[in-house]
């Protein structure tokens, strides 16, 4: 059984499994998902290199992009086979590169569709089969639409649904603005779980902070209405991602102590050395790792260091190594003011 009290969202070109081995440093319980993978590229592309992840990221779901029922199942019995614990249908992705190839927030316009993948892929496999979807679409944004996609989704085998608490309009908008621009309603996802209260029912969009997330968990909003089952937080979670330091804590009442930020580091070195070894430049590996140091004194120096260094032919770990040195420098630095001032 998988606990989604805390789930970080994918996200294109962030979520990818260099962002998840790290995560996977700070937090060992929060649920981590794959970027958005196309069937297509599932089944005929270099499987090693979109698919490829290690267990040690566990828990994890590969989300799919299409509206193929064959196709998905399809790419549903090779996650499995993979070691993924969960596969989750693409339903709330708004591109124009994506809905030409008739999938994401599109198809909450054709739940018959979506009812017909779930179905083959529960056919398929054991393992968990999904959905991520907004409230709406363009002008198909009331609550009865929402609640005729879960109710005709969900009785095609779905029972859990990851929730963004916003519309997304198809035309007018890019990606992030359909992030930012329609308002969130955290009361209509509420009130699906108060209609739906066998659904488990996963909130996402819009939250920040793990308090703002938390708060969500609390007692149904709605009069009689159960919680929420879980929260699921995106772009926070990668661009601020010590914030995954503490929901072990706050989410599953862990008391071990996080690792500090550089101790996370040193324990991603081993993981980066076996993908340079493996042919990976060292640009990518350590994305995930460039805004660790927001806020903290020696921040902005880590930053200028990789970014002028990460790309570099050759480039190896002893650039995050470097890296580490300049910051504990600028700590030390930083002590040292502060006891001056304190004197």
């Amino acid at each position: 059984m998988i606990d989604r009290r805390f789930s970080v969202a994918p996200m294109m070109e962030c979520t990818d499994r260099f962002y998840r081995t790290f995560a996977r440093l700070l937090s060992r319980r929060a649920l981590l998902y794959t970027e958005m993978i196309t069937t297509g590229a599932a089944l005929y592309g270099d499987r090693a290199r979109i698919l490829g992840f290690d267990a040690f990221e566990r828990p994890v779901a590969l989300q799919l992009g299409g509206s193929d029922p064959a196709a998905m199942a399809e790419s549903a019995r090779l996650a499995e086979s993979l070691g993924y614990d969960e596969v989750n249908v693409n339903c709330g992705c708004p591109s124009d590169r994506v809905q030409a190839g008739r999938f994401g927030a599109c198809l909450m316009g054709e739940p018959e569709t979506v009812a017909a993948c779930v179905a083959a892929m529960r056919r398929a496999v054991s393992i968990p089969v999904t959905v991520k979807t907004r409230i709406g679409i363009d002008d198909r944004d009331s609550y009865e639409h929402l609640a005729d996609f879960v109710r005709r989704v969900a009785d095609a085998g779905c029972t859990v649904f990851a929730i963004h608490a916003r519309k997304a309009w198809l035309q007018g908008l890019s990606p992030k603005e359909n992030r930012e621009i329609p308002p969130l309603s955290y009361e209509t996802v509420h009130r699906l779980k108060a209609d739906f209260p066998a659904l488990t029912i996963v909130l996402n969009g819009g939250m920040k902070t793990l308090g703002e997330a938390l708060a969500q968990l609390g007692p149904g909003k709605l009069d009689g209405a159960r919680p929420l089952d879980g929260v699921m937080i995106g772009r926070a979670a990668y661009e601020t991602p010590y914030l995954l330091a503490e929901v072990d804590r706050v989410f599953y009442g862990e008391t071990a102590a996080p690792p500090a930020r550089s101790e996370a580091v040193h324990a991603y070195l081993p993981f980066a050395a076996r993908m340079l070894a493996a042919g990976v430049p060292l640009g990518p590996i350590a994305k995930p790792l460039i805004p660790l140091f927001h806020g903290q004194p020696g921040g902005r120096l880590w930053r200028r260091h990789l970014a002028e260094r990460v790309h570099r032919k050759g480039a190896g770990v002893d650039v995050l190594d470097t890296g580490l040195a300049i910051v504990a420098e600028a700590q030390a630095a930083d002590a040292r003011l502060r006891e001056r001032a304190a004197a």
